[in-house]
């Protein structure tokens, strides 16, 4: 499953063939938008539509193939079923007809393995109701009450509603501050945006979007320069911003124009630590001192965009990571969410984008495979920070503001 550019939170349906999970989508989402058939397997690459729940909001309904599907194509369906798991934020397993076994067991399986929130619903009620006995067996494995349901008389969609609700983690919907803790109010933030060849026509790439945004959610200034505007306006103007925040690629630019006594970081890692495993890129980016010849280093891009010339991703990093190390490395870019072609301890360390257009469940599990394998991870932003000897000033806004909470809690 690939989100693209849509960060509302996800909700996969489960379940094996012919037990009516496209009924459940259509009837939540009060119109026809997954085919329905008597036919099994009818459902075949999973089926995305936005529904708005109210007093909520928008969340994503993933229709996906039954895990019972068979033949050669069927185990194409179940793997890309199965890939979605990892995304989802929440999921429903639909079961039916009192059925409840190895394929159901399996998803949990994986529903845990992902840290993946899930409720149980047992379609089909018109047709044959679930036994009070079968009920408190299932309810025991899965800790969990099940909602009985029918797509026919829409029977219990409230309730399937308020469990949708109860169950979406509190991240997937609730955007935390990217800097409100290290601002307050009326404070003003230097932002330095350089337009590249990178930069879309017209607009302005959304980590520095969604950077102003929070300055002005935070009622803070946001003062945006290009890079070649800094020393002017700071010498003019005499202003002192609290934060500057720079795009990576220029970083050395940036650390030259900024006073030493101003807080210094980039759009990648304020996203590194909005997102991803911050205290793992902090742990993972020394490695890259470490990397020797003939080391596999593999950069994960989760968004896809056309490549140019001088691509961060394809070229830059790839250019500075050899020119740091002068040694002989070997590259793998992956774009959005898809599979890798080698096993993760292939790779001597990963690094992840700043992944503005997915979510933080997506970016996690993402790099949940690495970390589990002892494999560093780290970031664009510090990645780039480290190579260019800016390092520690990059970070230490954040790194800062730990300590100094941790101190507090000592004392």
């Amino acid at each position: 499953m690939s989100k693209g550019k849509d960060l509302k939170p996800h909700i996969g349906i489960y379940g094996r063939r012919n037990n009516g999970k496209s009924s459940l989508v259509n009837c939540l989402a009060n119109q026809s938008i997954a085919i329905v058939s008597d036919t099994a397997g009818t459902t075949t690459d999973p089926v995305r539509k936005s529904f708005e729940i109210t007093g909520f909001g928008p969340v994503i309904l993933l229709d996906t193939a039954g895990t019972d599907d068979v033949g050669e194509l069927g185990e194409k369906r179940i793997e890309k079923t199965m890939q979605t798991i990892e995304q989802a934020d929440l999921a429903i397993l639909v079961i039916a007809e009192n059925t409840f076994g190895r394929f159901e067991q399996e998803l949990i399986d994986a529903f845990k393995k992902w840290n993946t929130p899930f409720f149980v619903v047992h379609n089909k009620q018109d047709i044959e109701f679930l036994t009070t006995e079968n009920k408190l067996e299932i309810e025991q494995k899965i800790k969990s009450s099940v909602v009985t349901f029918s797509a026919v008389t829409s029977q219990s969609v409230e309730e399937i509603v308020e469990q949708i609700k109860k169950h979406t983690p509190e991240n997937a919907y609730k955007q935390p501050s990217l800097i409100g803790d290290l601002v307050n109010y009326g404070d003003i933030v230097l932002l330095i945006t350089p337009i590249d060849i990178e930069a879309p026509t017209g607009r302005m790439i959304l980590p520095q979007v969604q950077t102003i945004r929070d300055i002005l959610d935070n009622d803070c200034v946001a003062i945006v320069l290009k890079e070649r505007e800094v020393d002017a306006f700071l010498r003019k103007t005499g202003i002192k911003p609290k934060l500057a925040i720079t795009d990576s690629q220029i970083f050395l630019k940036a650390a030259a124009s900024v006073p030493e006594d101003i807080p210094l970081t980039g759009f990648s890692v304020v996203l590194a630590r909005l997102k991803g495993n911050f205290d793992a890129y902090l742990q993972g980016t020394p490695a890259i001192g470490k990397l020797k010849d003939g080391d596999r280093v593999l950069l994960l891009e989760s968004c896809t965009h056309h490549v140019s010339c001088d691509d961060i991703g394809r070229v830059k990093i790839p250019r500075w990571l050899t020119n740091y190390t002068g040694k002989h490395l070997d590259y793998d870019v992956v774009s959005g969410l898809n599979k890798l072609d080698r096993p993760i301890t292939d790779y001597a360390i990963v690094i992840q984008c700043g992944g503005c257009v997915i979510t933080r469940k997506q970016l996690a599990n993402r790099l949940k495979p690495a970390i589990d394998a002892g494999v560093p991870v780290t970031n664009y932003g510090m990645a780039i920070a480290y190579v260019q000897g800016i390092y520690d000033r990059a970070v230490a806004p954040f790194t800062a503001k730990e300590n100094s909470e941790t101190a507090e809690d000592y004392l």
